[in-house]
């Protein structure tokens, strides 16, 4: 009987004003996306557009099973990424917690009393005395959203827990690149040690022949002490980048949670380079840009709290209704006799408040010009960030060309220098300085190698992930 009740009074009352609500546009403006005037394509990039998708998993491109095994481990175990998790989580509730206040919510209250009254006051007592008094009821009280208060914050709830996502991925895109670039690092050490290795055991057989010459009376104790002097500067080389391979180890192991990491050494010219971007990047690829897509979702976050402001302006209309059964007797409370309701509507209209609610409108509006600025910001920032990263790839590419014919220059002066050493025809002091501009011409190539490598690494954050690989 009383669920029946309920019903016909959601119907009588309810389901009309719900209806009315319904119809009612909210306050404030709609969003629309701003327009930021960017060039069509990178300034750096070629004429002719392309259709080009991105990839969000860009470090497969490298083709390399350790770093994508490190870039696993620090997806599943980095702290920035479950701190950024939470962070979803903690949003997504808040956004469930204002969606349920556009629907109403039902509550029951339940008491029971004894008490006794006076009998020597002014008005007799016709009842039993004392008395028990128990009550039952079901009640709601509902704000009727007129105005779209509920529905912008509403709104407002959903782009912020939207921007949390893109907040993560924003974290997941700056840890992988953090780590791909310290595996870039470390494997460029590995091969500066491998190249110090060999040349200071050419060092260390020259040093051997110069002793045997010096034994001999064809060289000279400067020549012998030059030998050492070289050799020695390499050992020292050797223990500085064992000391930097270890701490750039020890920052991998703590981007990807785990600190027993161990690495073997490896070569970094075993390594192809990942594909060239293609002709005619768009720019419109700076769309998969997460921390793009978060600005413009707090910028909707903010368009909507505008409406929330305009909205208190209004007054404020709320449902209350109730529905029980009262008796002194507990067994009689469910019974039709017993039977109470109540229902109505207060309204709340505000008439003068010194401006306060005026300024939170203004408020809303200054905060939201903010994050509409922030947004053009972010987008020009990124636009300038992938032009600079795409002339970083293609100057890297034409000065590591240029540092491997120098290499091969350098090999063969040294070649010469110590032909001409061991056949009597020139000092000792050619070989060193031969062995030096080759050590360095080593050590420059794998340098721009590396270098290479980043400008790849940096124009994929640029991009907010990596082109498609080419069939």
């Amino acid at each position: 009987m009383m669920a029946t009740q309920i019903r016909r009074l959601a119907q009588v009352f309810v389901a009309p004003l719900l209806l009315l609500i319904a119809a009612c546009a909210p306050l404030g403006l709609d969003y629309q996306r701003p327009n930021v005037a960017l060039p069509s394509a990178y300034h750096q990039s070629d004429a002719v557009a392309a259709s080009t998708a991105i990839s969000a998993s860009w470090w497969t491109l490298y083709q390399d099973a350790t770093l994508n095994e490190l870039i696993r481990q620090a997806q599943q175990n980095n702290a920035d990424i479950k701190q950024a998790v939470a962070r979803i989580e903690e949003a997504e509730a808040a956004a469930r917690e204002i969606g349920a206040e556009t629907f109403p919510s039902f509550n029951l209250d339940a008491r029971g009393a004894r008490s006794r009254v006076t009998e020597s006051g002014p008005f007799p007592v016709f009842s039993e005395n004392p008395r028990n008094n128990f009550n039952a009821q079901i009640g709601t009280a509902f704000e009727l959203d007129f105005w779209g208060k509920l529905r912008r914050a509403k709104e407002s709830a959903r782009a912020q827990a939207l921007a949390s996502h893109y907040g993560k991925a924003t974290v997941d895109l700056s840890l992988t690149g953090m780590v791909t670039q310290q595996y870039w690092f470390l494997r460029s050490l590995d091969a500066q040690t491998a190249i110090a290795l060999a040349s200071l055991k050419t060092r260390e057989a020259s040093l051997t022949l110069t002793r045997r010459r010096l034994e001999g009376g064809v060289a000279s104790g400067l020549d012998l002490h030059q030998a050492e002097a070289a050799s020695a500067s390499l050992k020292a080389q050797l223990a500085e980048l064992g000391k930097v391979r270890a701490q750039t180890l020890h920052q991998l192991a703590l981007l990807g949670g785990d600190l027993n990491l161990t690495i073997p050494a490896l070569a970094l010219n075993e390594l192809p380079l990942p594909p060239t971007p293609p002709a005619g990047l768009p720019s419109s690829l700076l769309e998969a840009r997460p921390d793009i897509r978060q600005a413009e979702q707090q910028l909707i976050s903010a368009n909507a709290n505008i409406g929330v402001a305009k909205a208190a302006l209004y007054p404020s209309i709320s449902l209350t209704a109730a529905l029980g059964g009262e008796s002194l007797a507990l067994s009689d409370v469910l019974k039709a006799s017993s039977r109470i309701w109540t229902g109505g509507l207060n309204l709340n209209l505000p008439i003068f408040d010194s401006g306060k609610r005026g300024a939170q409108v203004d408020q809303a509006s200054a905060q939201q010009k903010q994050v509409l600025a922030n947004y053009q910001r972010v987008i020009q920032t990124a636009f300038t960030e992938v032009n600079d990263a795409l002339v970083a790839v293609r100057q890297n590419a034409e000065r590591e060309s240029a540092l491997s014919d120098s290499q091969v220059a350098a090999k063969k002066a040294l070649d010469i220098a110590m032909h001409r050493y061991q056949s009597g025809y020139s000092a000792y002091l050619d070989v060193l300085d031969a062995q030096r501009v080759y050590h360095v011409a080593e050590l420059n190539l794998v340098q721009a190698r590396e270098a290479s490598l980043q400008a790849t690494v940096a124009l994929f954050k640029a991009l907010g992930g990596g082109w498609q690989a080419a069939n």
